[in-house]
């Protein structure tokens, strides 16, 4: 588990898990949480309990969306009740005791808080998210709960770096197109056409062009650090069949 000191904050708890310490073998060695994937269902649910316990929550407090690369925000009071619409890519709460976590494999991560007024936050950032506005709709359901954005601290746990990340050139078109300010997140590669593009860096600036003035990039790259971290890409340049999803996950302690 990565911490970050930004987030050592009064009343919370938090940790960005690695795919160390869990049960699961192969492929999805050790600590996968993605209950969307082919491992063995036991083990991904033995995985997040753990995870639970080092957070200090049961394991049905420790709650996470059916992630759809979507901009949409949950708030949550309690464990998901049976049949509960559980399509989002974040989730927002002021209830102490309950685990917010986060499935990323290369995507970013985002854990948020606002210690004074008892209200977190936690997203998952994909390019398609960010675009969508998946960071500004967390900060806004925040504020909803008494939130305040100017004391709101973001922190981007491991997400592919600029190095891992090629992108054709539709991809790069897009975003110059959308914005010419873009371009300053895109580096050429050694294809012809093709660029690496900067999925750390457009989020922070997302974060702050929102407001948020304390918000922090840890730094971790999930393709390049195979022994800590899962990664989609890696698994797809390798024709592997599946992937194992870490956890980024942060919860009120009410202490």
């Amino acid at each position: 588990m990565i911490q970050s000191e930004d987030l050592a904050l009064p009343g919370l708890s938090h940790g960005f898990f690695t795919r160390q310490g869990g049960v699961s073998s192969g492929i999805y060695g050790s600590l996968n949480i993605g209950l969307g994937s082919d491992d063995d269902r036991e083990s991904v649910l033995e995985n997040r309990k753990r995870i639970a316990e080092r957070l200090s929550v049961s394991p049905e407090r420790l709650v996470s969306p059916h992630q759809i690369h979507s901009a949409d925000v949950i708030a949550v009071e309690g464990p998901w009740q049976d049949g509960a619409d559980r399509r989002a890519d974040a989730l927002v709460t002021n209830s102490p005791g309950l685990a917010l976590g986060i499935a990323t494999a290369d995507c970013g991560p985002v854990l948020f808080a606002d210690a004074s007024a008892g209200v977190i936050g936690a997203a998952h950032s994909g390019w398609k998210g960010a675009v969508g506005g998946i960071l500004e709709n967390t900060i806004m359901a925040m504020e909803r709960l008494g939130a305040k954005r100017e004391r709101i601290v973001a922190v981007l746990g491991p997400t592919i770096s600029q190095d891992a990340y090629e992108v054709g050139p539709e991809f790069h078109d897009r975003f110059v197109a959308e914005n010419p300010n873009n371009a300053r997140f895109f580096i050429g590669s050694d294809k012809d056409g093709h660029h690496r593009f900067d999925l750390p860096a457009f989020i922070l600036e997302r974060l702050m062009e929102s407001g948020i003035k304390h918000a922090r990039d840890l730094g971790h790259c999930t393709y390049g650090d195979e022994d800590r971290f899962f990664s989609y890409r890696r698994t797809t340049h390798r024709s592997e069949p599946d992937y194992g999803r870490l956890m980024s996950a942060i919860v009120l302690t009410g202490e």
